[in-house]
């Protein structure tokens, strides 16, 4: 093999897929019912530390949702089961280091028969967290025409800016309470999520429970969908009686209101949290 910096080291064959799958469907929580089959891609949530030390954002707009989401959790399987983990980390680390190498091989394993009318949730954790990620999304998306692509997403500038100018067909997505750009959702026209301490205040607020199925929550009539919360008994103490958006609304105005006291002539606008 040649050495590296090597004139023929430039005719190197790309390197290999490190994993002989990059998309799972092993998540039963969103196959539940068994009618269809849901491949997922997942990154560790929230801030991560590779296994080379490196510490990275893959939520960056989270907001109270980082204590409270389900892979966060300590007795969740992202985070107890090293093998889980290690895999989640990989996916990371391909995208940060060869974000071309991941993108080709992505689009390629899409073009397997599998996948011809499949549905694929992009991030079951993790999120888009950076422009340039987002656009590889897009392009990958738009290579596979007959697979179906939707996730939840908490940023909602970056898709304002990126995904809703030119969304690909195949593609549907939930912009998702309990993040810092909350304020930026229109909750009477956008589709949204919120997360309920239980069934029945979901209910009683007019959301739809996509309990019995996780394609609920990207149906084009559906502007409200509700989950139940996350059953830990650690981040249910910490929700509370109270949805993440009303958890989110009530620290935006806390944060304000010290903006405020310190820069008295700034005029801070309110956000809007009126389901």
């Amino acid at each position: 093999m040649p050495e590296a910096g090597s004139p023929l080291a430039l005719f190197d064959a790309p390197p290999a897929k490190p994993k002989p799958h990059l998309l799972t469907a092993n998540n039963r929580d969103l196959n539940r019912g068994g009618a269809r089959k849901i491949y997922t891609w997942t990154l560790p949530a929230w801030v991560v530390t590779l296994p080379d030390g490196r510490r990275v954002n893959t939520c960056p707009e989270a907001g109270v949702c980082a204590r409270l989401c389900y892979a966060t959790a300590p007795t969740s399987s992202y985070r107890r089961l090293p093998n889980v983990l290690a895999s989640h980390q990989q996916n990371l680390a391909m995208v940060l280091d060869t974000p071309r190498d991941w993108e080709r091989w992505m689009t390629e394993e899409l073009r397997q028969p599998r996948f011809r009318d499949a549905v694929v949730r992009v991030h079951d954790a993790g999120d888009f967290f950076s422009d340039p990620y987002t656009e590889a999304w897009l392009r990958i998306m738009r290579s596979a025409p007959r697979t179906r692509f939707y996730a939840y997403t908490k940023a909602v500038d970056r898709f304002a800016r990126i995904v809703a100018p030119a969304k690909p067909d195949n593609f549907e997505y939930t912009l998702s309470l309990g993040g810092r750009e909350d304020h930026l959702i229109d909750l009477q026209t956008q589709r949204h999520a919120d997360v309920f301490p239980t069934t029945e205040r979901l209910e009683a607020a007019g959301y739809l429970d996509q309990a019995a199925s996780d394609l609920l929550a990207v149906s084009p009539d559906v502007v409200r969908v509700g989950m139940a919360a996350n059953p830990n008994p650690i981040t249910r103490k910490r929700q509370g009686p109270h949805t993440f958006g009303e958890l989110q609304a009530d620290r935006d105005a806390r944060l304000a209101a010290k903006r405020r006291r310190h820069s008295p002539s700034e005029a801070t606008p309110e956000p809007n949290h009126t389901p």
